[in-house]
């Protein structure tokens, strides 16, 4: 593994720390000592996971979470959820008993939902269940495959994450949790992905975030007290309680005009598509607002406001005056972009 990898595995740490992930442990036995490397691994960095199957006994469990040295409970639950979270408390995962069970089953689900776990996930051998990507699970339907639907009724039950993975790949539940895009299918209960108001706490990290940019003079420098001051301009795109990229509304009534600025995406979640999604987020807000022209200001992302969101070129004698002023004050050499809502 390279640096690289380790920095982005490192991103996503803080996410999972503290988090219950129920792991369903269906694939075939010679699978199983990479599995157990992947899930000693996550209870390394804090993840406290319940591990079982529905085609597997307890006592193989067992034996590989031992031959591993995984810290786990030597006690098998089934239904006691209250022992289950004493050990999961003390720092053991927990080895239980779904032999005979069907994967995502209402026993399971109501296990997982009632433990708060964030993940129920299914390694499985490849076979009929393809790679899907992310589906909601109100977008499941009865012609579904039965897999599906069962994940999506899990997810109804309370169980906010389902991921579907082939345990044949190597590595398989690091490269689904630690990466941008994932390797399987995952049914979600709810919108994982929102764009939401910048919140008081959100400030520093907003800062951190957008540093670089502002050190390479990419984006107008802010301050502490500047973002608190006109806090409801800002929006973040939010992924699981992690924020990965900004955008600014800033509106000037007098001239029937906004500014969309402060755009910036993480470096790891970069390429996406977020950048689009945050600028047609704020275009929509503005055109609530009754504003007609949006506009920007940039010199590097000519190609994007042009070509992707339509934007024409502006002379800059044309923005409002104050921002002007401003513009001019900082001898920034910034080209100007609009469009009419």
């Amino acid at each position: 593994m390279s640096l690289g990898d380790v920095r982005g595995l490192l991103h996503y740490v803080p996410q999972f720390r503290g988090k219950v992930f129920v792991i369903l442990v269906d694939a075939v036995e010679s699978s199983l000592p990479e599995v157990m490397l992947d899930l000693l691994a996550l209870q390394g960095v804090g993840v406290k996971l319940v591990i079982g199957s529905t085609v597997h006994s307890t006592e193989i469990l067992l034996d590989r979470a031992a031959e591993v040295e995984l810290k786990y409970s030597q006690a098998v639950y089934k239904s006691d959820q209250d022992e289950l979270l004493a050990a999961l408390g003390r720092g053991q995962s927990v080895i239980a008993d779904f032999l005979g069970e069907e994967p995502f089953s209402e026993q399971i689900a109501s296990l997982a939902a009632g433990i708060s776990a964030a993940k129920l996930v299914l390694l499985h051998e490849a076979r009929d269940i393809p790679a899907q990507g992310d589906l909601r699970a109100a977008e499941v339907t009865v012609q579904d495959s039965g897999i599906m639907v069962s994940a999506a009724a899990a997810c109804h039950a309370g169980v906010p994450r389902i991921h579907i993975l082939d345990a044949g790949s190597p590595a398989v539940l690091l490269d689904e949790f630690f990466s941008n895009e994932g390797v399987g299918t995952m049914v979600y209960a709810d919108s994982y992905r929102v764009i939401r108001p910048l919140r008081e706490e959100d400030i520093v990290e907003l800062l951190g975030m957008i540093g670089r940019s502002v050190r390479t003079s990419r984006l107008v420098p802010r301050g502490y007290a500047d973002i608190e001051k006109n806090l409801s301009d800002y929006f973040v795109m939010d992924i699981d309680g992690n924020v990965v990229g900004s955008v600014a509304l800033h509106c000037y009534p007098e001239d029937d005009r906004a500014e969309i600025a402060c755009l910036y995406v993480k470096q790891a979640h970069e390429g996406l598509g977020y950048g689009y999604e945050l600028v047609k987020y704020t275009q929509a807000v503005a055109k609530e607002l009754g504003v007609k022209t949006v506009f920007a200001l940039t010199n590097r992302a000519a190609n994007f406001f042009q070509d992707e969101l339509g934007y024409r070129p502006l002379s800059i004698e044309e923005i409002p005056s104050a921002r002007k002023a401003q513009l001019t004050a900082s001898g920034r050499s910034s080209q100007v972009f609009a469009k009419t809502l």
